[in-house]
């Protein structure tokens, strides 16, 4: 089984949020979208020509690449993270996981080509676009989360309607994710970009941007658009989500707030009738507003410790890692443990 990556939704330019550092986050728990993080990963990590990283046996290495030295990263500001993961999407996510394949066997011939005219930039852009998250890498992912001392939660469904219920019941401080679902989805509080290295590339320039971190708070939200829940979720589907992908024809962010605003809810739109004639948007409600998620408690949320001899067998040994590298990442982490418990000791 392969999984295509989300787009998501565009709600940024109706949004309110605040830039705030990575410290910010520390004793903090994340709940992590992981499937977006992980087709992240698989998007940028990648060789001079846009291949992906690979060990002698072929095998994809880029997703575990990417969750080992970023997540040493937020370990050593004294995150806790845990990582929710996708069950089964609703029947009415089919047509849109059907456009996603053939995005990306359009992406995967262009990225072919521009390869054999020795396009070099061109393929590699290209190749963001040809993703595919495989079992075994949903399973490899796991298993260094689990070496890292990182929880992993299976959600029956949207890992994101999880993760954002985490919020609710207080068992994590903030969700994580690239995509805005998860304010739809009921989140307190979503933080952008905190898996992605703080820096991005220009399109068509050699040069890089700072990426700061976006945290969202969906009672600032709310308040700020006079909206309800069911309100901002209606605002969603006119611009449109997984489940009706591209919304209504000439209706975007702004325009779909001022339209909520002014008429409480789609069926009193009357000049919308027929577009919203053929979107299923009571079921659409019902999917954002109750969603399937994973029954947690505090019990099924166990932070260990590193397993710092396992995560370099399974690394080094088993996928070809540099052992250099790893060890250093891992001599990072420790010696930040260390500073945190000496800076703790003289206070006892």
């Amino acid at each position: 089984m392969i999984i295509i990556q989300s787009m998501g939704l565009d709600l940024k330019p109706i949004l309110t949020y605040t830039n705030i550092k990575l410290s910010d986050l520390s004793n903090k728990i994340i709940a992590v979208d992981a499937f977006n993080t992980i087709h992240q990963f698989l998007a940028t990590i990648r060789g001079s020509t846009g291949e992906l990283l690979t060990n002698s046996n072929g095998e994809v290495t880029s997703h575990l690449s990417g969750l080992f030295y970023r997540n040493i990263n937020l370990l050593a500001e004294g995150i806790k993270l845990v990582y929710v993961f996708d069950g089964v999407s609703s029947p009415l996510k089919t047509n849109e996981i059907h456009r996603r394949h053939q995005i990306k066997e359009l992406a995967t011939q262009k990225y072919e080509n521009a390869l054999l005219q020795g396009k070099l930039a061109e393929a590699r852009k290209y190749s963001q676009a040809t993703s595919v998250l495989t079992d075994q890498m949903i399973g490899e992912s796991k298993r260094l989360l689990s070496l890292l001392g990182i929880p992993t939660i299976q959600a029956p469904s949207e890992g994101e309607a999880t993760a954002a219920n985490l919020t609710n019941s207080n068992l994590v401080h903030i969700c994580a994710s690239q995509d805005y679902d998860s304010i739809l989805f009921g989140a307190k509080r979503l933080v952008r970009n905190i898996t992605v290295s703080g820096k991005r590339k220009v399109p068509n320039r050699n040069a890089y941007i700072d990426v700061p971190l976006e945290i969202f708070y969906l009672e600032d939200i709310l308040h700020q658009t006079k909206l309800t829940n069911e309100q901002l979720v209606d605002v969603g589907i006119l611009i449109g989500t997984d489940y009706n992908f591209g919304g209504i024809p000439g209706v975007g962010p702004k325009t779909a707030l001022k339209l909520i605003q002014k008429y409480s809810k789609l069926e009193n739109i009357d000049q919308l009738q027929e577009p919203l004639s053929n979107v299923p948007y009571e079921e659409i409600r019902e999917l954002f507003l109750k969603p399937k998620i994973a029954n947690v408690t505090n019990e099924d949320i166990k932070f260990d410790s590193v397993n710092y001899e396992k995560v370099v067998e399974f690394l080094c040994n088993e996928k070809n890692f540099s052992t250099d590298r790893v060890n250093s990442a891992l001599l990072r982490l420790q010696n930040s443990e260390k500073n945190k418990n000496q800076s703790l000791e003289k206070w006892f």
